[in-house]
């Protein structure tokens, strides 16, 4: 990327803060790793405001916007921060952003920043994601935009849109990696503390959050045993046996109060622990899969492929700092 980048993100009332600090401080910090290396800075980062007027955030938080959007230069990427909703979008912002956007670089949604996004008409006949709980008011009220409601992010074209809070510091991560690099990436996600980089068709949910907790307790404390002990028989015969129950009582009130299938949850289960485990160590691959009970690194690539089409190794160079060993 050659020269500075100009970051505009857009303010209103009701805004999510993080949705607002965490992308920017993504950004800024790009610009502290390149300082530490003699570098010049690589972004501008910008707010503005209809009017220039204050906003409160979500949390109440007052927020003084750096400019007013009338009259903003034309930025290389876009923000649309969440906290609008369909019943209280801006229709003022929508309308400037229907008359700007054309002319940013890349216009970029975090969580419910997509409505406004969707709005303007950009996301028409694109694919699209926001924060699950808003997944089907998207596609309902914007038949023409493929809604996924699975990934953490989704880039289309120039066009990125993330999921909720969190995920737009994901999003940004990876465009500061387009921009600069991996090494720089990597960098700012160390000073934040954070992956580098959860890649966006992880989803939304791990495999706890997006299955139902049972209502009994045996079963509730079931489902954590099996988060901590993926390397354990987890046939059906042996978590029924540890419930107390027969298998065929067990797989019913498993599935009826969990939502998903014991076997299903399992698979869930022991790719999340895998995937963390690529990501955040150096362990082997054959290590790995021994430590969340697929037993041979075959059997861990074949689930990795159906779930993922990438195979393990491969998911680890693209998305973790350790080396295969």
């Amino acid at each position: 990327m050659g020269g500075v980048h100009n970051v505009l993100l857009m303010l209103y009332d009701g805004v999510k803060g993080l949705d607002v600090v965490g992308p920017a401080e993504v950004f800024s910090s790009a610009n502290d790793v390149l300082a530490e290396h003699g570098r010049a800075p690589a972004y501008t980062i910008t707010t503005g405001s209809l009017g220039a007027a204050a906003v409160r955030t979500s949390a109440r938080l007052r927020l003084a916007p750096d400019i007013d959007l009338d009259g903003a230069p034309a930025p290389d990427t876009l923000v649309a921060p969440g906290g609008c909703v369909p019943a209280t979008l801006d229709l003022s912002l929508v309308s400037w952003l229907r008359a700007n956007g054309p002319r940013a670089g890349r216009l970029v949604s975090v969580c419910t920043g997509a409505f406004v996004l969707a709005a303007a008409g950009f996301l028409a006949g694109r694919r699209a994601t926001t924060h699950w709980q808003y997944c089907a008011d998207l596609a309902e009220l914007h038949p023409d935009v493929t809604v996924d409601a699975e990934p953490i992010f989704v880039r289309d074209g120039n066009i990125a849109t993330s999921a909720g809070v969190t995920a737009g510091i994901d999003l940004a991560l990876a465009l500061v990696e387009d921009d600069l690099g991996r090494d720089v990436a990597l960098a700012v996600a160390r000073h934040l503390v954070v992956f580098l980089r959860r890649p966006g068709n992880q989803a939304q949910f791990s495999a706890q959050m997006s299955a139902q907790l049972a209502h009994r307790a045996p079963l509730r404390d079931l489902q954590r045993w099996i988060a901590e002990h993926p390397e354990a028989d987890l046939s059906v015969t042996a978590l029924a046996a540890r419930a107390g129950l027969s298998p065929r009582h067990f797989t019913r009130s498993f599935t009826q109060e969990v939502g998903v299938a014991p076997g299903r949850y399992v698979d869930q289960v022991r790719l999340e622990a895998a995937r963390l485990r690529l990501q955040d160590t150096d362990d082997s691959v054959t290590r790995v899969a021994r430590a969340c009970g697929y037993g041979t690194p075959e059997a861990m690539r074949r689930a990795f492929l159906r779930a993922l089409s990438v195979g393990p190794a491969e998911y680890r160079r693209r998305f973790s700092s350790t080396v295969e060993s």
